[in-house]
């Protein structure tokens, strides 16, 4: 339907998400967004309405994409957890064993998992850089290797909310000798047909939602408590509109430039709630799934400046985010998308939208959404 009104389905029980989705559109607090649960591997509720620009011209679809930013990063962490799980990364080992230039300035022992949880004190670069150094992978990642941390590794968490991408990234490459974006699309998007890209070929631009800035002193480069805090938010600076442009789209930024929708990431996270299994296809196995969930650090964030509890590669519960069962992790992206996998009741929750505020980690949206699943679950 060309209206902009909400499409999709819910599983009988389910019915209520589907009320609070029209709510937050017909109330305003979404222009376009999608919504997608699992439970047990099937999907349950696949939810899409409104529109994908901010004059309201173009129906947001079944098939549109939009930049979650650090949602992102749960794609990345899967990536690694995948390699981990075959024997080919071992998240205790010195990243320097893999990338043996990056032991320079002090950082012989930072290990792979603190960059996993945002513990190795690289939350940003220490020399100034361009956003079109962002689509040099080389030289971004460079700079990484050859500076001291901000603080001692292992020691408080302080979000990595740009390098997290390369570091990761860079690891993988080394290991496997391919990018993140391509190793993400050859074994795991690609087998799954989930429409969730590292790297956006230039043929998908016009399936693309403009993403909607926050208001005016909302903003991520308003809010910087500390200099690392600032650091991170104007060097090299968050500018929306860049989304926007093919240099953006197309280069692998695998901590904040993936593109997708709600039915893509719930989708591929089914590989880590359902023990490795999605789609029929074995990924992982259940343990190599469970290692997500192992505790490495919590504090307040030195970024963030609020409270936060990492495992490798996802936020856990207790820090940001009350989850109503253990076993579960979440993440989310600037502007409010946002993805919890609960694997004691095997299920994966995911949002993405176009209208963003001024949030890192997910809102209001996305957690009434969330609320609205967890009492559908309990009945």
């Amino acid at each position: 339907m060309a209206d902009g009104s909400v499409q999709g389905f819910t599983h009988d029980g389910f019915e209520a998400v589907r009320a609070v989705f029209e709510n937050n559109l017909a109330s305003g607090a979404d222009v376009g967004a999608s919504y997608c649960a699992t439970v047990e591997g099937e999907t349950v509720v696949d939810l899409w309405g409104g529109y994908a620009d901010e004059a309201r011209t173009r129906p947001l679809v079944k098939d549109t994409i939009v930049n979650v930013y650090s949602t992102t990063k749960t794609m990345t962490a899967l990536t690694a957890l995948l390699l981990a799980d075959r024997g080919e990364l071992d998240f205790d080992a010195p990243v320097a064993r893999y990338w043996p230039e990056f032991a320079a300035n002090g950082k012989e022992h930072i290990k792979v998992s603190h960059l996993m949880s945002h513990s190795a004190g690289l939350s940003g670069w220490k020399e100034k850089i361009t956003k079109e150094d962002l689509y040099d992978w080389g030289k971004a990642t460079s700079l990484l290797a050859a500076q001291a941390p901000f603080w001692e590794p292992g020691t408080a968490p302080g979000y990595h909310a740009l390098t997290q991408g390369y570091l990761v990234g860079e690891v993988v490459r080394r290991i496997t000798g391919r990018s993140l974006g391509t190793v993400f699309r050859e074994e795991i998007a690609g087998p799954l047909g989930a429409d969730f890209h590292i790297g956006l070929p230039a043929s998908e631009d016009s399936r693309v939602a403009d993403l909607i800035p926050p208001p005016r002193g909302d903003a991520a480069a308003d809010n910087t408590a500390n200099d690392l805090a600032a650091n991170m938010a104007t060097n090299p600076g968050i500018d929306v509109s860049e989304t926007r442009k093919r240099a953006w789209r197309g280069a692998e930024i695998p901590a904040a430039g993936g593109t997708g929708n709600a039915r893509s990431v719930a989708e591929i996270h089914v590989i880590l709630a359902n023990g490795g299994v999605a789609k029929a296809k074995r990924f992982m196995s259940e343990a190599g799934c469970r290692k997500a969930l192992e505790f490495q650090i919590e504090g307040r964030d030195k970024i963030l400046n609020v409270p936060a509890r990492f495992g490798l590669g996802f936020g856990l519960p207790g820090g940001l985010l009350p989850l109503p069962n253990p076993n579960s992790m979440f993440w989310g992206g600037y502007g409010g998308s946002l993805v919890i996998i609960d694997m004691d009741a095997r299920t994966t929750f995911a949002f993405a939208m176009n209208r963003m505020l001024g949030t890192t980690t997910g809102d209001t949206r996305a957690f009434g959404l969330a609320m609205a699943m967890w009492q559908a679950l309990r009945k």
